[in-house]
């Protein structure tokens, strides 16, 4: 993933998730926090498609595989 790819991606995220701190600590559980629910999620995948072009049905995702933002920027990396 090349840097503007990454920074689609957080900038995506802190649309879905409504904060920019997510970028302080990139290894908290988001949904956890109260950051990312099953309606953000669904923004974030549709986010990732009209942005970078993936496409990935929600029910082919594992709610750990894309609990933090790091692992998200692994989930993305891995399908471009």
């Amino acid at each position: 993933m090349d840097e503007a790819q990454e920074l689609a991606v957080l900038r995506l995220l802190v649309e879905v998730c409504g904060t920019d701190a997510i970028d302080q600590e990139r290894d908290v559980d988001l949904f956890d926090a109260g950051l990312l629910d099953s309606l953000g999620f669904t923004h974030l995948l549709v986010g990732l498609e009209d942005d970078l072009g993936i496409r990935v049905p929600p029910t082919a995702v594992e709610r750990d595989e894309v609990s933090t933002v790091n692992r998200i920027l692994t989930f993305v990396s891995e399908r471009l």
